[in-house]
């Protein structure tokens, strides 16, 4: 019996979260006709492509046994610096230039800095990136005087609204990035050494990985895929708000543990993360097609969280 109850969860573990989001998918699509179109699947991913984005780098990062607590201010902060080099007096191909730069270069500094102070003063990810999070949000309402940053040039919306074919460009930006993620941490020495961090730090550094340096670089691609997601978003409204990316880290560390990730580190996958969020947009989708009051759905996507956490304790015993 404890053979069987073990293959169970070794099961669970490894498919479980495959084959919830199939179930969910069958259970909205009999209930509602306008869930299983192309348009609302296509509607899906572009909704779920911020976060997802941004999920990408938390996941390197808890997979470091870490947490960034800073990625929604960082997207507010990223959107709102990048446009307002957008409305600089200068060609229109140097303001994109120099805006977009600007915002992800801002990602990487702000990542840099967070694994510093993580890894040379020793604070705890929670309280630097908490630290960080009320640090960029409120530069970013300083830097516009809580208003956004309208009358930005034209074409800049395209980013995030336009399509190549049939496919939203934010969407086909999701899938590359999780296809690079993919490959880093399955098939070069960095992503190897992310896993040996979580699994045992100590034991690493011993092994002669140099810890410190990797918790950096986990930081600063985290911070970089929010910056990312930051001017996708600010394309998406057209506008560079400084109040936007509220509660985002909570969505996205939602997604990563749905996706099987564990927050005791060294165990969880990129493709996992993208299944989690997509199982969240989807679930929170559906909710819409049939009406369900957003508080209502608040609760729904809480109680999947739970199960997720539970689920990750049974497979750490």
């Amino acid at each position: 019996m404890p053979v069987e109850r073990g293959k169970l969860t070794a099961l669970l573990a490894e498919y479980g979260i495959g084959a919830a989001f199939i179930l969910e998918l069958i259970f909205f699509s009999l209930l509602s006709p306008h869930f299983a179109t192309l348009d609302n699947l296509l509607n899906v991913t572009l909704q779920t492509s911020i976060t997802a984005i941004i999920a990408v780098g938390m996941t390197f990062v808890i997979l470091t046994a870490g947490i960034d607590l800073s990625v929604g201010s960082l997207v507010a902060l990223a959107g709102v610096l990048t446009t307002v080099v957008l409305k600089a007096d200068v060609p229109a191909p140097v303001a994109y230039t120099l805006g977009v730069g600007t915002g992800l270069l801002f990602g990487v500094l702000s990542g840099a800095a967070a694994g510093i102070f993580i890894t040379k003063f020793r604070i705890t990810p929670f309280i630097v990136t908490l630290a960080l999070m009320t640090i960029w949000r409120g530069t970013a309402f300083v830097i516009t005087e809580g208003r956004p940053v309208w009358e930005l040039p034209e074409g800049f919306a395209d980013l995030a609204r336009g399509r190549i074919l049939f496919v939203p460009i934010p969407t086909l930006i999701m899938l590359v990035v999780f296809a690079v993620a993919h490959f880093v941490l399955t098939r070069t020495k960095f992503g190897r050494y992310v896993y040996a961090v979580g699994g045992n730090s100590e034991a690493a550094r011993l092994a002669g990985i140099r810890t410190d340096r990797v918790l950096i670089q986990v930081y600063i691609l985290s911070g970089l895929l929010s910056a990312l997601s930051g001017i996708l978003l600010a394309s998406r409204v057209n506008s560079g708000q400084p109040n936007a990316g509220l509660m985002y880290e909570l969505d996205v560390i939602a997604a990563v543990v749905v996706g099987g990730t564990s927050l005791f580190g060294g165990r969880g996958t990129v493709i996992g993360t993208l299944i989690g969020s997509l199982l969240i947009g989807v679930l929170r989708n559906g909710l819409n097609l049939l009406n369900v009051e957003s508080y209502v759905q608040q609760v729904v996507v809480g109680i999947v969280i739970l199960l997720a956490v539970m689920m990750d304790r049974l497979r750490k015993r």
